[in-house]
């Protein structure tokens, strides 16, 4: 990987990862360094999606459109939103103290547009407005202490540890992949294409020293949720009550870097479980009771860099996790019950090629999918997704040392058990800076 290239992912490591070390606008402040960094990326996404199939799960589709296929052109964020960093460091009694706080503008205008007649209030328009801008997001904020000879603790808001090396190895990260759904902030990336999203957790964490390329976080994070369609009944709504119990989600990753002979490389893997408590789902307004269970899932990941090559192989698999954020659609129907839920089984990986060109321009293809289990009670014809699944095409050009010109083309597939399937195709062009 080229040296401007590396720039712009370590940028959106540094972005994203609590744990990578700032390099952005470096101000000394009395006792605390302070470090103002981030990104800014728009682009422009050509959406061409085809099948109106009502599959729950799927995340691709010409929904709403009144024939089989639907044409759009959208401008937004990528995978990676806008990122406005702050953080600071400092040393105080043998340890090292530090926080972060960021803030995530979205690029795109997410609200309909009004029509304004010329004088405020008439009927007669000259000029439309956009109300809202983009979303702002809060996805960061953390203080951390320690000291290299034992580690160090996170206390706050940040990705999440489970799969987090998933999306950091994504080269879609520099791009949009999946197209955003209902004009969100960010687009999909490879998120429900190959990996479950990693998400944005108050947690504590801690995080042992580096032992010659051996690293392990463990930590407690909020339990999330659990919500999604109930494919057995036809119902579109619901949500167990498991953030009314006591027990927090535990997560943890392990993992190994390594360099010889010309060869950088990773592997890691990582895990997430959370009791999901039998208070009930909710679903027009009838109440199904669930076994009190535990939710989990488990990843393995590695990834090599070697004369201009890069690679990423990833798998993961769970139960009652779903396949897009975490706990979405993972129960359903226990087999002979019409009252009592059960977890869904699930899996997915992906894998990920690119070559950086004499020019240094990178170019990169990739391909991913995650697939969905019915549950004991849900028939072959269900509606229920079966498997959403992506290939990616993608052109990196380092403009300069901190600017990268995008374009990319993907296309993904969403099919149910009971056969029906979406498609839709997404070529974009952009830029993404980093400071």
């Amino acid at each position: 990987m080229n040296k401007n290239i590396k720039l712009a992912v370590a940028g959106a490591v540094l972005a994203l990862s609590a744990t990578a070390a700032n390099a952005g606008i470096v101000i000394p402040a009395g006792d605390w360094t302070l470090d103002v960094s981030g990104n800014v990326n728009t682009y422009a996404s050509w959406t061409k999606a085809k099948g109106t199939n009502a599959i729950q799960g799927g995340l691709v589709g010409a929904t709403g459109a009144t024939d089989d296929s639907k044409s759009s052109l959208g401008f937004g964020n990528g995978l990676l939103p806008n990122f406005l960093s702050v953080s600071g460091s400092t040393r105080q009694n043998d340890l090292d103290v530090g926080f972060t706080i960021s803030l995530q503008p979205g690029s795109a205008n997410n609200a309909a547009l009004t029509q304004v007649g010329s004088s405020g209030t008439g009927t007669a328009a000259s000029s439309y407005r956009n109300k809202v801008n983009g979303e702002l997001n809060n996805r960061q904020a953390f203080v951390t202490f320690g000291d290299k000879s034992w580690g160090s603790i996170k206390v706050g808001k940040d990705l999440g540890i489970f799969a987090s090396d998933a999306i950091l190895s994504d080269i879609t990260l520099l791009g949009v992949g999946g197209a955003a759904a209902g004009g969100g902030n960010t687009s999909l990336g490879r998120i429900g294409f190959g990996y479950i999203y990693a998400d944005w957790k108050p947690q504590i964490a801690y995080t042992t020293p580096n032992f010659s390329g051996f690293q392990a976080t463990v930590g407690i994070s909020q339990a999330f949720r659990a919500t999604g369609a109930n494919a057995a009944t036809g119902a579109n709504a619901s949500a167990i009550s498991s953030n009314l119990n006591a027990a927090p989600a535990y997560e943890g990753k392990a993992s190994y870097s390594f360099n010889a002979n010309g060869v950088d490389g990773k592997v890691w893997v990582s895990g997430i479980a959370q009791k999901i408590g039998a208070l009930g789902l909710v679903d027009n307004s009838t109440v199904y009771g669930n076994e009190d269970t535990v939710a989990y899932a488990g990843d393995i990941g590695a990834k090599i860099a070697v004369a201009g090559f890069d690679f990423v192989g990833y798998y993961y698999g769970g139960s009652g996790i779903g396949i897009e954020g975490q706990f979405l659609n993972g129960f359903g129907l226990k087999s002979g019950s019409t009252t009592v839920l059960e977890a869904r089984d699930s899996n997915g990986g992906y894998v990920q090629a690119a070559y950086t060109l004499p020019t240094k321009t990178k170019v990169a293809l990739s391909w991913g999918g995650s697939y969905l289990d019915r549950s004991g009670a849900e028939a072959a014809t269900a509606t229920l997704v079966d498997s959403n699944e992506m290939w990616d095409a993608m052109v990196i050009h380092p403009l300069t040392k901190h600017l990268n010109l995008v374009a990319e083309y993907s296309n993904q597939e969403s099919q149910a058990h009971s056969g029906i399937k979406n498609t839709t195709n997404v070529g974009s062009l952009g830029a993404i800076l980093f400071f």
